[in-house]
């Protein structure tokens, strides 16, 4: 069928199926510790804004952005994909229009047919002096099959606009005479999320977006490029501005990888730039960078967050007076729970996860957020209850329906050298220990968890982490002490509690090099569960992983590689790095050496409180603030 009669068909029947879904369609609430909104409550309300079953024509819908134009209609795109789900087959940038701040949608419009091709990552900017709305996009040639695109991927980006807040759209013009410089040869991806227009300063009314790039040599790639694209004569002319390259080792290791860039314009003029970070060697999955030169360049390289728990995603930020927000999902293992984050200092720090607010505990994905007016932001948000591909929703909600901003946490000291209290969280509580004071968990959300600071990451090295317990439950995980990240591909270092299957665990997971990641694990036969407090140790050195509790030994090989490469990273006493999981009993003097400590120091309690080549001690005697 050629594909403007194809198009036709598909907006006629969208046409109709949309209007009737959007009478029929219920607002859902968020699963989240807010309960449904009464009159007198915060505000929260969203619904589902694409899905096959409701928008004829298309197999899946993903990768959504949106605005808010001159005259205050929203526009929410989203790729519209044809075949199937995957990345690069016949892909439409598809929109609906709400001209009454996102409660109601018109049908569904084709702004850019790909007729076979991939047209998609949309990144739309509003030019608030002319009005005019820029789209910016990137086409490569479409496949039948869900593959991905073949590398090299010939990717170019294109731009159109709208000068009636959407309702009909220019032709696509090819922007890579101005923005693909010839070494930016394989892959190449505009957004996908909002540009921005800038506010203040000498920079005042440029318009910027992002792009991620790679370069190929003719056998491999060898470098990742992420950087901003301007234009300062209104999208007449665009320039390739700030620019981060990282290379691409032979061996397909790198740092870093920023890309998908989300942009915000902070109260003093500069840029916060945020991206996703994918597969690097450096700690995390989120990145940042920043301008102060309106995006010409950036004050320094993309550094990434390792405490900012989030997967591999995509993720968009807006500023809120002096409050920055970040909407992306907080599961740092996969793609669910989508949370709205604060910064109050301009992103230098975000809130822990315990203090954003759950937008859903669905698998989420991509998202965007937009300022409907001046008490409600909008936020549209891959989702589903089986896949984050399931459905595009809209949310609304005013700003005293996030979390409020909250004091500093109550504190436990860490005795290591340089180190920084520990927050305790949930309102565990002292009870007696082995050596003085002890903490108490209740199994709902007590736990400790230690600010971030470079010696926490063990890497390569041998290591050796001490701690004292005692508990009584009968089944349910057990996290003891839970280092680097969580799942079965991210390097990490845990030993927990399994009373049905009556052991307790230990569990180390490497990355080495470019190979797959690999895990050592050991076991005891017992589950240690009968109250009485309980020594255990677990070691890595001279090529073995070893559990000690009260002594006894069990051991394996162990792997090459480092325990804390390219994962979010935290360390938490009493929890599973992703909130899934709490300990119910009593911890006591939690210590890691990087190094191994030997049989004879293990069986002296000099040696075991000695401060020598600490990592982290953590008496737990005391609670204060």
């Amino acid at each position: 069928m050629p594909s403007g009669l194809r198009a036709r068909l598909r907006s006629a029947l969208a046409t109709a199926l949309s209007t009737a879904a959007l009478l029929l369609a219920p607002l859902a609430t968020p699963q989240a510790a807010h309960a449904q909104p009464t009159s007198a409550s915060p505000k929260f309300e969203q619904q589902v804004l694409f899905k096959a079953a409701q928008d004829p024509g298309y197999a899946c819908f993903r990768i959504p952005a949106i605005v808010k134009t001159a005259d205050g209609t929203l526009l929410a795109f989203a790729e519209g994909r044809v075949l199937n789900c995957g990345d690069a087959a016949d892909i439409d940038i598809v929109l609906k229009r709400s001209t009454d701040g996102g409660r109601t949608w018109g049908p569904l419009q084709v702004v850019n047919d790909g007729g076979g091709d991939t047209h998609g990552n949309p990144a739309p900017i509003v030019d608030r002096a002319t009005g005019r709305v820029w789209l910016a996009e990137t086409y490569n040639t479409g496949r039948t099959d869900s593959a991905s695109c073949s590398i090299p991927c010939d990717r170019t980006p294109h731009l159109q606009y709208s000068d009636d807040d959407g309702a009909t759209w220019s032709a696509p013009r090819d922007l890579s005479p101005e923005i693909l410089p010839a070494d930016w040869n394989s892959w190449y991806a505009t957004g996908p999320v909002h540009g921005i227009q800038l506010t203040k300063g000498r920079y005042a009314g440029r318009l910027v977006f992002g792009v991620n790039t790679e370069t190929w040599d003719g056998g491999r790639v060898t470098a990742n490029h992420a950087a901003l694209i301007v234009s300062d004569d209104h999208g007449g002319h665009w320039r390739i501005g700030a620019t981060d390259t990282w290379p691409i080792a032979d061996d397909g290791t790198f740092r870093q990888k920023p890309s998908e860039l989300a942009l915000a314009e902070r109260g003093d003029g500069s840029l916060l730039v945020s991206g996703r970070e994918q597969d690097g060697t450096d700690l995390g999955h989120r990145t940042q960078a920043v301008s102060r030169d309106g995006g010409s360049s950036f004050t320094a390289t993309f550094h990434d967050l390792p405490d900012l728990y989030a997967p591999q995603v995509q993720g968009s930020l807006l500023r809120l007076g002096n409050r920055l927000l970040l909407a992306c999902p907080a599961d740092p293992d996969r793609r669910r729970t989508m949370m709205i984050r604060s910064s109050y200092d301009g992103g230098r720090t975000w809130d822990s996860v315990d203090r954003g607010t759950v937008v859903t505990t669905d698998w989420s994905g991509y998202s965007d957020l937009v300022r409907v007016d001046a008490d409600t932001v909008g936020l549209i948000y891959e989702g589903g209850a089986v896949d984050a591909r399931g459905e595009i929703r809209f949310a609304r909600f005013t700003e005293d329906w996030l979390a409020p901003r909250r004091g500093p946490d109550p504190v436990t000291a860490d005795l290591a050298p340089h180190a920084r209290p520990a927050a305790v969280l949930g309102g565990a509580e002292e009870t007696e220990g082995v050596f003085g004071g002890a903490l108490r968990f209740d199994g709902s959300d007590d736990a400790v968890r230690l600010p971030y600071r470079s010696a926490l990451p063990l890497g390569r090295k041998d290591f050796t982490a001490s701690l004292w317990f005692r508990y009584t439950a009968t089944t349910g995980e057990q996290p003891l002490l839970w280092m680097g990240g969580v799942g079965t591909s991210q390097p990490q270092v845990w030993v927990r509690g399994e009373p049905s299957n009556h052991r307790i665990q230990g569990l180390i997971t490497v990355r080495d090099g470019a190979i797959a990641p690999q895990t050592a694990y050991v076991r005891t036969n017992t589950a240690y569960n009968d109250g009485e407090w309980h020594h255990l140790v677990l070691r890595r050195g001279e090529g073995r992983l070893s559990l000690f509790v009260d002594g006894m030994q069990s051991s394996v090989d162990d792997i090459p590689g480092s325990v804390s490469r390219n994962s979010p990273f935290g360390v938490h006493i009493g929890q599973r790095m992703d909130s899934r999981a709490f300990f119910t009993g009593a911890i006591d003097e939690v210590h890691v050496w990087d190094r191994a400590l030997t049989d004879q120091e293990l069986s002296d309690p000099k040696a075991l409180r000695s401060p020598k080549d600490t990592v982290l001690w953590l008496p737990l005697d005391h609670v204060s603030g």
